[in-house]
C-alpha cells in the first residue's frame, strides 16, 4: 500500500479533527496484578493485533514476581481477549517481552529476560548462572493463542562478563531489502562492569535461520545507551535508535549499520529527538513506493525532564528530519510501542497516567502527516 493511498484511506475513515481514538487496554490493580508496564505491540501476517505487557503482581518494582501477558484483537482493535499468560515463573522475573513476526512462516518469535525474583538490578551478577540476567526465546504458531515452553539462549547471545541484559523493550524487525533479507533482528542492550562511566551499551542480537539458532551481533561504539529498537532504512542500512544515560545530551542517541547489524558506527545524537531517559519506539509505516515517500515513525515522551508528553513524530526521509510532531497525551506518558495497524493506521501502545494503565492510541496517517511544524 503506498504512502498517498494510505493517507486518503485513514482520511475517508477518520473522525472530526484529528481522528485519533484511544482505549485502555490494560489498568493497574485490575485482573490480579498490581501494575502494568513494558508495552509491545504487533501486527501477525493474519491481521491478529497482539499487545504484550508485563503483569507486575505486588507492586511497581521492575523485580519480585512479573509475568509475560498478551491479549489479542482479530477485528482490527475493537474488541480484545482478556489477558492470557505467555510465560510465568512463580515468584520470578519474566520481562522485556519483545516480538517479531516472521513474515515467511507466519511464526511469532518472543525474545525476552528472567531473572530471580529476589534480585534487584544492581544484584545482578555477571555470567549465565541463577543470579545472572539470562536471556530466552518462546515462538507461537497459532497468532498468539499459544507459546512454546520458553527455551534459553543466554550463552549465544550474551557475553559472560556482562551483567545486567535487556531485549528491547519494543518490537524486533525482520530485514525486507538486501543481502541479508529474511533475518530477524531484536535489539538489546547490556552493562559491562568497571567500565564507568561508558558501562552501558546497546547491541543486537539476530537469526537468519527462521529462528532456530541466534547470534550476538555488534555493540554501539559510544557507551552510555541502553535501551534501543531498531529499524531498516531505504538505502538498506538499519538505523539504531537508543536510549540516552549521558545527560550532558538530553536527546536520543542513533548508530548505523550497513552489515545488517554486525557492526555500528557513526553515533551520535539526534538534536530533535528530545528525551527524559525513558524508552522509545521507532517504526517503518511505509516503504518508498511509485515515487512517493517511505514513513518511520518515532515515539517518546517528548520532555527534556520528566516522563510525560507522550508524542509521535514522522519522518518521510529515513530519520533525517522529524518535522511532523503530533502530540497524543500530555499528562504523565513513558514507554511506548508503534505498529501499522491491519487498516493502514498507526497504533500507539503506551504507558500512562504514572503507570496507572496502558492506552492504545489509534491514528490516521493523515492525522501524522497534518501535523507539520514549520
Amino acid at each position: 500500500m503506498t504512502l498517498l493511498h494510505m493517507q486518503v484511506q485513514s482520511a475517508d475513515a477518520a473522525a472530526p479533527q484529528s481522528g485519533v481514538t484511544q482505549q485502555d487496554l490494560f489498568v493497574s490493580g485490575q485482573g490480579g496484578y498490581a501494575t502494568y508496564r513494558i508495552p509491545s505491540l504487533i501486527t501477525t501476517n493474519d491481521g491478529t493485533l497482539l499487545a504484550f505487557c508485563e503483569g507486575r503482581r505486588n507492586g511497581r518494582a521492575d523485580s519480585g514476581d512479573i509475568d509475560l501477558l498478551v491479549r489479542r484483537s482479530t477485528d482490527g482493535g475493537t474488541k480484545w481477549s482478556d489477558a492470557t499468560v505467555v510465560w510465568d515463573e512463580g515468584p520470578n522475573t519474566c520481562g522485556n517481552p519483545c516480538p517479531v513476526v516472521d513474515a515467511s512462516t507466519g511464526t511469532i518469535w518472543m525474545a525476552m529476560t528472567w531473572n530471580s525474583g529476589n534480585l534487584t538490578e544492581k544484584d545482578i551478577k555477571p555470567g549465565f548462572g541463577v543470579d545472572s540476567r539470562r536471556v530466552f526465546i518462546a515462538s507461537s504458531n497459532d497468532d498468539g493463542v499459544t507459546w512454546s515452553e520458553p527455551r534459553e539462549i543466554t550463552s549465544e547471545v550474551k557475553q559472560k562478563e556482562w551483567t545486567w541484559y535487556a531485549t528491547g523493550p519494543g518490537a524486533g524487525i525482520q530485514i525486507q531489502h538486501g543481502a541479508h533479507r529474511g533475518r530477524m533482528v531484536f535489539a538489546c542492550d547490556h552493562k559491562v562492569p568497571n567500565e564507568a562511566p561508558n558501562d552501558w551499551f546497546s547491541h543486537v542480537i539476530y537469526s537468519d535461520d527462521h529462528g532456530a539458532t541466534w547470534k550476538r551481533g555488534g555493540s554501539s561504539p559510544g557507551g552510555q545507551e541502553n535501551e534501543c529498537e531498531v529499524v531498516e532504512l531505504s538505502d538498506g542500512q538499519l538505523m539504531l535508535n537508543m536510549r540516552n544515560k549521558e545527560r550532558s545530551s538530553d536527546h536520543r542517541q542513533v548508530a548505523f549499520s550497513n552489515d545488517g547489524g554486525a557492526t555500528w558506527e557513526n553515533q551520535h545524537s539526534d538534536p530533535v529527538l528530545v528525551e527524559p531517559v525513558c524508552q522509545a519506539s521507532i517504526r517503518r509505516i511505509a516503504w518508498p513506493a511509485n515515487g512517493e515517500p517511505g514513513m518511520l515513525c518515532f515515539s517518546n515522551p517528548a520532555d527534556k525532564e520528566k516522563r510525560r508528553n507522550m508524542t509521535v513524530r514522522t519522518s518521510l526521509d529515513d530519520g533525517k528530519t522529524w518535522p511532523y510532531v503530533l502530540p497524543i497525551y500530555q499528562e504523565s506518558s513513558a514507554y511506548s510501542s508503534l505498529a501499522k495497524l491491519p487498516d493502514g493506521t498507526v497504533g500507539c501502545l503506551y504507558e500512562a497516567d504514572d503507570y496507572g494503565r496502558i492506552v492504545l492510541a489509534r491514528i490516521p496517517v493523515a492525522a501524522l502527516l497534518s501535523a507539520k511544524v514549520e
